[in-house]
């Protein structure tokens, strides 16, 4: 039976179509994609860049029960008060990391007199961890995105409780300083940028952050698989 002309070319018009759309959504998806590699290159490097800068602290308890968790407050507070004493003003990041590597026995120390002090015979361990991953933190003056940082980590007893996170350098988190969270920061040679970021005043920091959030949440998933 011959074909009628008339379906004949509704036939190939709509295939012609068909195949127009598909192409268009082609090109949007190749171009969402290209869109997503740039924006995680630029995540990258702003986070990588912040982390440079940085240095956080990781107290780890023995378990979750309240002594524990109450211990692991009095051996973050030692520890503090130990890694304050080895300081000096105006310190670089760098000038820092090479003090804490050089006493990580006398932190650990300072943490195992303060578990014996209270009654425990857990062993307490101090060291510097490279490229430690981190979810986002918010403190009470400024936050700190996900990522990979390093971590002066001390682990008490297992470390099986929740952890302790705060940030030894720039030294936000000891009891001497006085100024903001902003100025020390500043101080410590962070970027305006970089310390706009870290307290909200940077405009559109909530989307940034979370943007962070959501790639480098990702990059550790695809790390552990």
């Amino acid at each position: 039976m011959e074909a009628n002309p008339i379906w004949t070319v509704i036939f190939y018009m709509k295939r012609s179509t068909d195949t127009h759309t598909l192409r268009r959504w082609e090109l949007a998806l190749l171009l969402g994609l290209a869109l997503a590699a740039l924006l995680g290159v630029w995540l990258d490097k702003s986070q990588s860049a912040l982390a440079d800068q940085v240095i956080r602290l990781h107290v780890l308890a023995n378990s979750d029960s309240q002594a524990d968790q109450a211990l692991k407050l009095k051996v973050r507070d030692s520890v503090l008060a130990a890694a304050e004493a080895y300081f000096q003003p105006g310190a670089t990041r760098d000038e820092t990391e090479a003090v804490l590597r050089a006493h990580l026995r006398e932190l650990a120390s300072a943490g195992a007199e303060t578990v014996a002090e209270e009654g425990y015979a857990y062993p307490v361990t101090a060291s510097l961890a490279e490229n430690y991953w981190f979810p986002t933190k918010e403190y009470t003056d400024f936050a700190l995105p996900a990522g990979q940082y390093t971590a002066l980590r001390i682990v008490i007893g297992e470390g099986g409780g929740q952890n302790w996170w705060c940030v030894v350098f720039p030294p936000l988190c000891l009891g001497s300083v006085t100024e903001s969270a902003a100025q020390t920061a500043l101080s410590a040679g962070l970027s305006e940028d970089q310390v706009s970021l870290m307290t909200g005043e940077d405009e559109g920091y909530v989307v940034k952050f979370r943007a962070m959030e959501l790639w480098e949440g990702f990059q550790h998933w695809l790390s552990e698989q």
